[in-house]
């Protein structure tokens, strides 16, 4: 019975943190909001939780605005804001107290989505099977290898940059429509869930 109870507790995700962007003559919102979410991420992989979801209450259709919610249990949000992830960047926004969700809710998922075939991912593991194939050089096959750009996803996004790899990349966020009731999943480093629903308001 406790065990449903937690379940159900953990699908309302039943508080929030609103971080609003301060306006900088300096720096444009995209990369301020930018800048926050990769440290957003970094103190998610910290943390080591999969319980804290991110939406983008001021988002339009080109732009993900200039608020990142956080939503979660109240105790999972504190150990968040417990690591003083933000470091300078603290000043560049205005974060506000953690907060009950309103009632009377609607929900969603905000996930990641993706072309179905990156063109310079294809075409990096083409040049590979050439170099491995025909022992040429790495520039040689490039030469030899074109790949039609995949169409643009009509989606808000933000500009990240591997840990990995190194490499940037756009990091495509979707809002899905709304639904009455939660759904269950985990979310990812990025805050973001395929099936888990965060509450809308």
């Amino acid at each position: 019975m406790q065990a449903k109870s937690d379940n159900a507790k953990a699908l309302t995700m039943d508080y929030y943190l609103d971080i609003r962007l301060r306006p900088d003559p300096e720096f444009v919102p995209p990369i301020v909001m930018a800048a926050l979410y990769a440290k957003l991420h970094r103190a998610l992989v910290a943390l080591g939780t999969m319980q804290i979801g991110v939406s983008f209450p001021a988002h339009t259709k080109n732009h993900l605005g200039d608020v990142l919610r956080l939503h979660g249990l109240r105790e999972t949000l504190q150990a968040l804001q417990a690591q003083t992830w933000m470091g300078a960047m603290a000043e560049m926004v205005q974060t506000l107290p953690i907060a009950p969700v309103p009632p009377a809710v609607q929900y969603r998922t905000v996930r990641r989505v993706q072309t179905q075939n990156n063109p310079d991912r294809v075409k990096r593991r083409l040049v590979q099977r050439l170099v491995q194939r025909e022992g040429i050089t790495q520039g040689q096959a490039e030469t030899r290898i074109s790949v039609k750009a995949a169409p643009a996803l009509d989606t808000p996004y933000i500009e990240m940059k591997s840990a990995s790899t190194g490499q940037r990349f756009k990091l495509f966020i979707e809002h899905s429509p709304l639904q009455p009731h939660p759904s269950a999943g985990s979310f990812s480093a990025y805050g973001l869930s395929p099936a888990g629903t965060i509450p809308w308001f």
